[in-house]
């Protein structure tokens, strides 16, 4: 959603410090580029700063703010280079033996991802995460290491290298962890992977992630995963607890084929997502046909707060992704909630009946 500046705090401000008003437009000035548009955006983070020095907050929430700050701009910083390769997150146990066939299954993964040019995120530490960087390779791997006193060191692939990002806390990372993910790809584990699970799935299923492909994959045979949904099921969704369309969001996997063509089939047709104002739009390589628009409008037609679905061109109020500009677009009023029943509408458009014959 667009920024907006929050009017109160600013007329605190303004009441308070007309002269710091003055200088932090003269430091705005000389620091952003003339005709960035982010420098309303610039202009209240140290707005916000200064409000905080302005109020002399205790000691330790100034050193959170500090390291948060910090954190995520050497985040951005690094990461920049990689902005335009799709990536995706694996969690697992840190705890996984090389000889555990879960190793082998990760690293297998690794491989099968950067054969098809995806990048392969972890937390940069052993079991689960070292053999799905094994098998990618160090150039297809980016590490984000959490900073703890016990287990978690820098595996060998990304130790030592641009490609590993060092985290204090554990919130940060985790928002990178989502915020570069094109998709997610979660083996089991302890506290930490469910943790990161429900999270994830959390996130997706509000709308405050973008939906992705979440893959939950075991060995073969391996109940872990089994049993997790078994209880989604009896538990949560038999008492009204998620929508039966929530369980959507997710898909298990029993081989690393499996769990890497269910992300291929994902980016099929479906490019990315975004909000313009109120409408929802997704991007697609191909367009429709008639007939699938019409199916749409039928079978689809819950996820619409009023009228149906337009396929349509770029358009002027995108000026701000000139890169996607090919892309043909579907966009409808989508109600911000069936996030289940969205995903259900994007294995739709991805299967190529559906598009037409000219696209």
């Amino acid at each position: 959603m667009p920024f907006e500046a929050d009017d109160y705090l600013s007329r605190h401000f303004q009441t308070s410090g007309v002269d710091l008003n003055r200088k932090l437009d003269e430091l705005i000035s000389l620091a952003v580029p003339p005709g960035s548009p982010n420098q309303a955006l610039y202009r209240e983070m140290l707005l916000s700063v200064t409000r905080m020095a302005q109020a002399d907050r205790n000691r330790w929430d100034a050193k959170i703010m500090l390291q948060t700050l910090r954190e995520m701009e050497s985040a951005f910083s690094r990461l920049e280079q990689f902005k335009r390769r799709r990536k995706v997150t694996v969690f697992g146990s840190a705890r996984t033996p090389g000889s555990h066939p879960l190793y082998q299954l990760a690293r297998e993964l690794g491989r099968h991802l950067a054969e098809l040019d995806l990048m392969v995120i972890t937390g940069a530490g052993g079991g689960i995460m070292a053999a799905a960087h094994e098998g990618a390779g160090r150039e297809n791997s980016l590490g984000f290491n959490i900073t703890l006193p016990f287990e978690q060191g820098a595996n060998a692939v990304v130790d030592g290298t641009g490609n590993l990002l060092e985290f204090h806390f554990f919130f940060l990372r985790k928002l990178f962890f989502v915020k570069e993910a094109d998709a997610m790809v979660l083996c089991p584990g302890g506290f930490g992977t469910l943790d990161e699970a429900l999270e994830v799935l959390t996130l997706v299923q509000t709308g405050k992630s973008p939906l992705v492909p979440i893959v939950l994959l075991d060995q073969p045979g391996g109940q872990y995963w089994h049993g997790a949904l078994q209880f989604m099921r009896e538990q949560l969704e038999a008492n009204h607890y998620i929508l039966p369309s929530d369980l959507q969001l997710m898909r298990l996997a029993h081989s690393a084929e499996e769990a890497t063509q269910e992300i291929a089939r994902f980016y099929r047709n479906f490019h990315s997502s975004r909000w313009l104002r109120e409408l929802f739009v997704i991007r697609m390589n191909h367009p429709l046909s008639e007939t699938a628009l019409a199916t749409l409008h039928k079978e689809f037609a819950d996820l619409c707060v009023e009228g149906g679905y337009q396929q349509r061109a770029y358009c002027e109020s995108e000026s701000d992704e000139p890169e996607f500009c090919e892309l043909i677009r579907l966009a409808f009023r989508f109600n911000a909630r069936d996030h289940g029943r969205l995903r259900e509408l994007v294995d739709f458009i991805n299967l190529p009946q559906n598009w037409a014959q000219n696209g």
